[in-house]
């Protein structure tokens, strides 16, 4: 039965590894099938729902059932990081991210990897905080407005239901505060980061072992 929750958990969160690329070839499918437009709309945002889902659903299983694991702890966050950066990544190339903004997050997530590697090593293991699960929620809310604008490009392209005249300045609007959220979203980002530095600086502070190694 623990096995079985474990792999359940662990389950959901190698769903994410798996459906970020499929998001990421599909938002851009129109571009060669253009009868693809409207469907993608039905599928991509079903589809970004469920991936932010199944961040719920890993902890949901794992912590219900009280089997957390180390290697869980690890492997939520790496699912998390992979996900969100593609998602970005997918935002940035179609112009709703801003790409220095993409750049600081991704420094960001790649030295959290390594903070947590580098305390694994002195056999400290860092889960999740508050900080940075309120930094996930304002990614998550970030990436699905840009999905909700692009949807709205996409449906108004397919069925015209404003003028170009009306849409644009609202899409302008829509665009603002769409940057604006990334904004928050990279503010959270560094400053949670530099917490996680501060809470487990006295692990990260411990030397290597003679060889060097871990």
């Amino acid at each position: 039965m623990y096995n079985s929750f474990m792999q359940l958990a662990n389950f959901f969160s190698m769903n994410r590894l798996v459906l970020a690329p499929v998001f990421f070839l599909l938002y851009f499918l129109p571009d060669a099938v253009p009868a693809f437009t409207v469907p993608s709309v039905y599928i991509l945002a079903p589809l970004f729902l469920y991936m932010e889902f199944t961040d719920f659903l890993d902890g949901f299983c794992a912590r219900k059932y009280n089997m957390v694991s180390d290697f869980g702890k690890l492997f939520d966050p790496f699912a998390d990081v992979l996900t969100n950066l593609t998602v970005f990544f997918t935002f940035a190339v179609s112009g709703y991210l801003p790409p220095f903004f993409f750049v600081l997050v991704l420094f960001r997530e790649m030295s959290m990897q390594f903070v947590r590697m580098l305390a694994m090593r002195n056999g400290v293991v860092i889960a999740a905080r508050m900080a940075g699960k309120v930094k996930t929620v304002v990614y998550i809310v970030a990436a699905g407005f840009s999905l909700l604008i692009e949807s709205l490009v996409r449906l108004n392209s397919a069925y015209a239901f404003l003028s170009e005249e009306t849409f644009e300045p609202l899409r302008n609007v829509l665009g603002a505060v769409n940057i604006c959220l990334y904004a928050l979203a990279v503010i959270l980002s560094v400053t949670s980061f530099l917490n996680y530095l501060r809470l487990f600086r006295s692990a990260l502070k411990q030397p290597l072992p003679e060889n060097g190694r871990p």
